[in-house]
């Protein structure tokens, strides 16, 4: 009688949970939202995060605050989120660095970027581009492996952290060219545009969003995409596979979580309204201008990802013996 009783209680606990969590949702939000871009204004995640921003305030009546918290590859912003309180009014861009990377390339990390969050979904996607300052001699892939080799240890490619997507194509591009980039890290990708912009470094893979526009204005010169295919926001860019390094690819990939612990209801009440406004025609059309391929993924899905992706970029970082330092 006694387990039967226990057993009751159980079960009437987890419906009260779930009672609770429902009608959490049904209220939820009932004051603005604060979403964690953990790099600076000015790249891809802080473009995507402001245009989702905007739209999952309008759909959900309150207002949705980008709040870049930026520095240790994207770790710093992803760490406030994963210890937050998870009531889910703080989220954060889920990025590939801090998701699938750091790990791997950084050693032990101040959070499990799958069991300290609550997924909510894969938001977009972008190929990077390679970049460079005007003043580089090389206007193709081959050009610049040429060039590297006969210039070894004195070109230059930012990134936009230690341990970004960024600075592992850069590494991989070393290992499968043969050539000795020297990769120089900022804290986010505006202060790295601006110094390849200025001359200070030649070379960056950069994400589309603030690099794009600077090309189309003839400030950098693009040389190729990093993607598998063709973007079709520049198809009349190569990719880095087809010009000279086949099997060459590296995106870079944003998503949206919340702390672990955050009432399902309200994760499933987000990627609802999430995965709706991506599929607007506006924000659709507004991603591919910087160059994202809208997602909307289900948590599960997103999850999957991630674990794919944590995989594939320990065996790259293995075996190009990348270092973040």
């Amino acid at each position: 009688m006694k387990n039967r009783n226990s057993g009751l209680w159980c079960l009437a606990a987890l419906s009260a949970g779930l009672w609770i969590s429902s009608v959490q949702a049904q209220t939820y939000p009932e004051r603005p939202i604060r979403l964690v871009v953990p790099f600076p204004p000015g790249g891809g995640s802080d473009i995507t995060a402001r245009t989702i921003a905007q739209k999952l305030g309008e759909a959900l009546g309150q207002q949705v605050v980008a709040d870049n918290r930026g520095g240790a590859g994207g770790n710093i912003g992803t760490d406030i989120v994963a210890k937050a309180v998870a009531d889910g009014y703080t989220l954060v861009m889920a990025l590939s660095g801090p998701f699938s990377i750091n790990g791997s390339l950084l050693g032990k990390l101040p959070f499990d970027p799958l069991k300290d969050f609550a997924l909510i979904t894969l938001a977009g996607a972008t190929p990077n581009l390679l970049v460079s300052h005007p003043s580089l001699s090389a206007h193709t892939v081959k050009e610049l492996i040429v060039l590297a080799k006969a210039s070894p240890g004195k070109i230059n490619f930012a990134s936009s952290g230690l341990g970004t997507p960024a600075q592992l194509a850069g590494e991989l591009f070393n290992t499968m060219a043969g050539v000795k980039l020297i990769h120089v890290p900022y804290k986010g990708a505006a202060p790295a545009l601006t110094d390849l912009l200025a001359g200070q470094v030649q070379l960056m893979f950069s994400t589309m969003p603030p690099s794009l526009p600077q090309v189309r204005a003839g400030k950098l010169r693009a040389i190729a995409v990093t993607s598998a295919k063709r973007s079709v926001t520049t198809p009349e860019l190569p990719t880095i596979s087809e010009a000279g390094l086949p099997g060459f690819e590296a995106i870079t990939w944003y998503g949206m979580a919340a702390p672990a612990g955050t009432p399902p209801a309200i994760i499933k009440k987000l990627n609802s309204e999430v995965v709706k406004l991506l599929r607007l025609p506006e924000v659709k059309e507004r991603l591919l201008a910087t160059g994202t391929e809208a997602s909307g993924t289900t948590p599960e899905e997103f999850a999957t990802y991630i674990k794919s992706e944590i995989v594939k970029w320990a065996k790259v970082i293995k075996e190009s013996g990348a270092r973040a330092d």
